[in-house]
């Protein structure tokens, strides 16, 4: 084989291999969004986001006051260019060694293996996966995913209703059209 082919060859796998890798980078599954899975720490965080921006947001649990107005101790992952990728909570506050409880995904690059993203609509939704259960919430109609581990929330607007009806909502009710407002995959 000449040194020409070995060359296209290698360069070939290596252009596959590439993209093999940077699809992972996206991928959402039951219990790992991305590289992220049930056994990442919050302290390896910062190693795994080093090229892109991690910002926290913590809880102070000693004397029982939130230092930035949340609940729970969040991280938010932004790209290289500020784009909102991910936001993580683990499942202890103050606990770099906790692991993760839930990713709520903000970039429509993550997507299943069946091609749900933020850009899919509830027709996309409803045809890949069996939506387990639906509940209703004061703006939206939150979508519960076993296969995935998931809940994905879709805005009252979109469904034309008033956002604070406490109407419940069936998978009948709602519009093929209606799209995700917010998807969160939890590490339980």
């Amino acid at each position: 084989m000449s040194v020409i082919k070995k060359l296209f060859i290698i360069l070939i796998v290596l252009i596959i291999s590439i993209q093999c890798n940077r699809e992972n980078k996206f991928i959402i599954e039951k219990g790992k969004v991305g590289v992220l899975t049930k056994e990442t720490a919050i302290k390896d965080l910062p190693t795994i986001f080093k090229n892109d921006s991690l910002v926290s947001k913590l809880y102070d649990s000693i004397a029982s006051k939130n230092i930035f107005s949340n609940e729970d101790d969040e991280y938010i992952i932004y790209s290289k260019n500020g784009d909102k990728l991910l936001e993580i909570s683990p499942e202890n506050t103050n606990d770099s060694s906790s692991k993760i409880k839930s990713i709520q995904i903000f970039n429509s690059n993550y997507k299943t293996d069946k091609g749900i993203s933020l850009k899919s609509t509830f027709k996309d939704i409803n045809e890949h996966y069996l939506i387990n259960k639906v509940e209703t919430t004061l703006t939206s109609a939150t979508l519960f995913i076993d296969e995935l581990n998931a809940t994905i929330a879709i805005d009252k607007k979109d469904l034309g209703l008033n956002s604070f009806s406490r109407e419940q909502i069936s998978v009948e009710q709602i519009p093929d059209n209606a799209k995700i407002k917010y998807f969160t995959i939890w590490f339980n």
